[in-house]
């Protein structure tokens, strides 16, 4: 796939400007929507409790709350799910990223994964909500993110996520690539977990990404400017 980034501008719009930690501060939110504010990220990414203190920091901008839903993993129910969900967006949540029910993946009960997505999806749509859906490639095998992959091509999220950042191990290249060919634009992809630099994040938007998740904005875009 080939994106040609014109500036830094651009760049920061892949961005889901990330803060995920169980101890941010209300002091540190704050600053996390300072810096994603000025550089003009498409999104923070944030736990669903802080959303409605995000969205009063942003509310002079463009960008984008996004609220965690069942994060860091997805083992609560689909009605709990759909109720956090309902919540963040009543709180002024743009976007939402679910991390799917990943031992139901393991345990090959894709049915489940399908009527969760479902809902979910539903749920947003309802609100005209941005929704993604966070696989956790790390516990899966190639074969059961194709199948994940498949089912979202059928039920049509905005995004496939490759990884929560919390689990043991992030976005890798071949998941990317493997995503973005499965649903083969039915969604899009977002690569997230460990992405720290330009030279990685140059390569996920080359295969496809068009999200991109980190709390490594800035230097990225520093590699991104120093590489002109």
């Amino acid at each position: 796939m080939s994106i040609k980034i014109e500036n830094e501008k651009q760049l920061a719009k892949f961005f889901d400007h990330t803060l995920l930690k169980a101890f941010a501060t209300d002091d540190d939110l704050r600053a996390l929507c300072k810096d994603a504010k000025e550089m003009g990220t498409a999104m923070v990414a944030i736990n669903s409790y802080p959303v409605s203190v995000c969205k009063e920091y942003l509310k002079d901008c463009d960008v984008h709350v996004g609220a965690a839903i069942a994060f860091p993993l997805g083992q609560t129910t689909i009605a709990s799910k759909v109720f956090e969900i309902k919540q963040a967006i009543e709180d002024g949540a743009d976007e939402i990223d679910y991390v799917m029910n990943v031992g139901k993946v393991k345990a090959g009960q894709y049915d489940y994964i399908k009527e969760e997505m479902t809902q979910i999806v539903a749920a947003c749509k309802a609100k005209n909500i941005l929704c993604k859906v966070i696989f956790e490639n790390c516990y899966l095998t190639k074969e059961e993110i194709k199948e994940v992959a498949l089912i979202a091509k059928e039920v049509k999220p905005d995004f496939i996520k490759t990884s929560t950042g919390f689990g043991t191990g992030g976005a890798t290249l071949e998941d990317v690539a493997l995503m973005v060919k499965t649903v083969d634009g039915a969604c899009q992809v977002k690569a997230a977990g460990g992405i720290r630099d330009w030279a990685t994040c140059k390569q996920m938007i080359e295969l496809g990404a068009t999200r991109i998740g980190t709390s490594s904005s800035r230097e990225i875009l520093a590699g991104f400017l120093a590489d002109q």
